[in-house]
């Protein structure tokens, strides 16, 4: 049940540790990300800046996801279950969500859309850090220039392998391809969801069938 913030807040129901679980989901993907727990205050938090909090019941502490690491959750929607005692959140990530550098605490087998999502949060983990050694990096450096020059030659040799080479040759050519379109999308500021909301757009309007 989506409501407002507000009516969020007021309907919430807590346990007796004054606690809500809150399973939080890729909003592009919809893969669940991991399922972690709110207590009040890192409920309002997360509804007023529009990042996760979580709260540590190890640690009993509160905590900002990605505030060391980085890997932040932008908040694209938050909503409660039937009963208003688990927190469903939305999320665009900045980064993998597990401690162990998965894009899901699930596994890392998150499926093509998974990942694509994490090759999209590492590309811009490289864009903000620029590690040194890293292609990435080079082309960040370089300038948009050198990203649209690098993508225009990928769909040349994808054309070209295409209409004259092997299926290996195809695939191959076609992750080339899809890497360099991420760094560009980074690059340009443009998000995954985005793209989604687009491609959605487009076949509800019936305009891809």
């Amino acid at each position: 049940m989506r409501l407002t913030k507000n009516d969020i807040v007021q309907s919430v129901k807590f346990d007796s540790r004054g606690l809500i679980p809150a399973v939080v989901q890729d909003a592009t993907t919809r893969e669940v990300l991991t399922v972690a727990y709110m207590n009040d205050e890192a409920l309002r938090l997360t509804l007023e800046k529009g990042e996760t909090y979580f709260w540590s019941r190890s640690r009993q502490a509160l905590w900002h996801k990605g505030e060391t690491s980085g890997n932040l959750q932008k908040v694209r929607a938050l909503s409660l279950d039937c009963d208003n005692d688990t927190v469903l959140v939305e999320v665009e990530p900045m980064g993998p969500a597990c401690h162990t550098g998965a894009y899901s605490c699930f596994g890392v087998n998150a499926g093509f859309g998974g990942t694509i999502q994490e090759l999209y949060a590492l590309v811009e983990e490289r864009r903000k850090k620029r590690p040194v050694g890293s292609y990435t990096t080079k082309l960040f450096d370089e300038g948009i220039d050198k990203i649209v020059k690098k993508l225009g030659e990928e769909a040349v040799e994808i054309v070209i392998a295409a209409k004259n080479e092997s299926r290996e040759r195809i695939v191959e050519e076609t992750s080339d391809l899809l890497y360099h379109l991420i760094v560009t999308l980074v690059a340009k500021g443009v998000t995954l969801e985005e793209i989604k909301a687009e491609l959605v757009k487009r076949h509800r309007t019936g305009r891809t069938h």
